[in-house]
């Protein structure tokens, strides 16, 4: 591969990293929006709770929708039509089942939590689930060209209709019913989008042993994300059975926080690495420095973010929020902090999926899952903060499960990942400084304020900016090209045309 290609597909890859980027934040920042909305105005803790025991009783099934399909087709050497083709048959099959299930589930829930209002919610929840198909397999086909351009407006133009469903319905005193039509809304909105962009018209002209080989590669797959949806989703089951309804809504809603500013943060890039891997992987690249490079951005970007979350996690939810949800603001930092061990080592199920060690993942991932569940049923039972509590037990354990494994896989080296982390947990350290200050000298968390809040917030983020570079992190000069990246439209621009 000459030089040339080369910096052309660094090029690539850098552009839609920026491309997703911006389509996560603009998503980011009106599902934030909404939710601080609906939670502060017009839904309580309870009724987000009962909503998120029926979506996390939902998405232990749901999790499996696509049935590796997306991961199929990215893997692909070609994607050709008739390939397509087939994933569309089985993905619009595979939907009816999943909603089927689900409706199954509804009844059995509402008798088991006492909520009769949970088998109208699932079964509302179900029917979103059969509109995904049409979007599922157009999606995966844009991503596997890098074509993030597409999938912003895709996934911009979903998030609008569910944003705006969930709040004339919330207005109108739908209760937690409105945020399972706005699911609908979404599914229908990114379906329509999806076959815009890239029509997968349905046909039947399918073969039997093609259809097994591409099930046989999803039905692995499937195992592997139901087992990962049960340590994800049994929090919400968990604790709404144990505590009730309130407990699950405020727990929810500090879990839902943490995970938004992840993908805040990272969510975005991340979405690019399993293509971007399998081109590196198909060019015959040793893919251990650049695992450190994505270890090391995570490092630079989630633990500052996560450890400033939990410093000012009460005047953040209640600002947010408001004195409803106090309660939260310790279940939020615990599930902040949390997050610094689920990014020590990212890619833990796309990697061995593209060098093809699915079974061994699915053991790794079963014993991740009974440690998810052990831990929080333990802390449950104590009590809601020691729940939040278990989850950083749980990823200090996971990263103990999965960390030779991962080696051995990626060939990284252990003496660069520890200078990495060393280097992220002293650069999370200096960027909390200004947030300690602010509430325990300057002011107190309660009284911090938006303005209070806001100035935190800029001298940390100005402490992570000096400390990125005093500190010598690993991952600034991949910043540093992004940021040129980013910038060089507006200097073209702006550059003085020759005479």
């Amino acid at each position: 591969m000459s030089e040339e290609d080369h910096g052309r597909g660094q090029r690539d890859v850098r552009s839609a990293a920026l491309w997703a980027a911006g389509s996560q934040y603009c998503v980011f920042a009106l599902q934030f929006a909404t939710s601080v909305v609906i939670s502060r105005f017009f839904l309580r803790p309870e009724e987000i709770g009962l909503f998120s025991v029926a979506l996390a009783a939902a998405m232990i099934v749901a999790i499996i929708r696509d049935l590796g399909l997306t991961r199929y087709i990215g893997r692909h050497p070609t994607a050709d039509d008739d390939t397509i083709r087939h994933c569309t048959v089985i993905a619009v099959l595979f939907s009816f089942v999943i909603g089927a299930v689900i409706l199954a589930l509804a009844w059995p829930a509402a008798q088991f939590y006492g909520e009769p209002r949970l088998f109208g919610i699932l079964a509302l929840i179900a029917a979103s689930y059969v509109l995904a198909p049409w979007s599922i397999v157009p999606v995966a086909v844009l991503s596997r060209r890098l074509d993030f351009r597409a999938t912003f407006t895709i996934e911009g133009a979903a998030a609008v209709a569910n944003s705006a469903c969930s709040l004339i319905l919330a207005m109108l005193g739908f209760s937690a019913e409105s945020l399972a039509w706005a699911m609908i809304a979404q599914a229908a909105t990114r379906a329509l989008m999806a076959q815009a962009w890239q029509p997968t018209p349905f046909s039947l002209d399918v073969r039997l042993s093609r259809l097994k080989e591409i099930a046989g590669f999803g039905s692995g797959s499937a195992l592997l994300y139901l087992s990962g949806g049960i340590s994800l989703r049994m929090p919400d089951l968990i604790v709404g059975r144990m505590r009730g309804m309130e407990a699950a809504g405020l727990f929810s809603r500090g879990v839902a926080l943490a995970g938004q500013l992840h993908n805040l943060v990272a969510g975005a890039v991340s979405t690019i690495y399993y293509p971007a891997f399998a081109r590196l992987r198909d060019e015959g690249h040793d893919l251990g420095p650049y695992y450190e490079r994505v270890v090391g951005a995570h490092g630079a970007i989630v633990w500052p973010a996560m450890v400033l979350l939990a410093v000012l996690s009460e005047p953040v939810i209640l600002l947010l929020y408001g004195e409803g949800w106090a309660e939260a603001a310790p279940l939020l930092a615990w599930v902040a902090l949390a997050e610094c061990c689920f990014v020590a080592l990212p890619l833990h199920m796309d990697l061995p999926i593209l060098t093809g060690r699915l079974r061994q993942l699915l053991w790794f991932n079963l014993a991740d899952t009974f440690l998810a569940v052990g831990t929080l049923a333990v802390g449950a039972a104590i009590g809601l903060e020691a729940a939040a509590a278990s989850r950083v037990v749980w990823g200090i354990g996971w990263f103990v499960i999965y960390a030779a494994w991962m080696q051995r896989i990626v060939g990284f080296r252990w003496p660069s990942m520890i200078r990495t982390y060393l280097r992220s947990a002293g650069l999370a350290g200096v960027t909390a400084l200004p947030a300690v200050f602010a509430i325990t000298i300057w002011k107190t968390p309660a009284s911090l304020g938006f303005a209070g809040l806001v100035a935190a917030a800029g001298g940390s983020g100005a402490a992570w900016l000096i400390a990125i570079f005093l500190l010598r992190h690993p991952a600034r000069e991949d910043l540093v090209s992004m940021a040129n990246h980013a910038l060089e439209p507006l200097r073209r621009r702006w550059r003085p045309r020759p005479a």
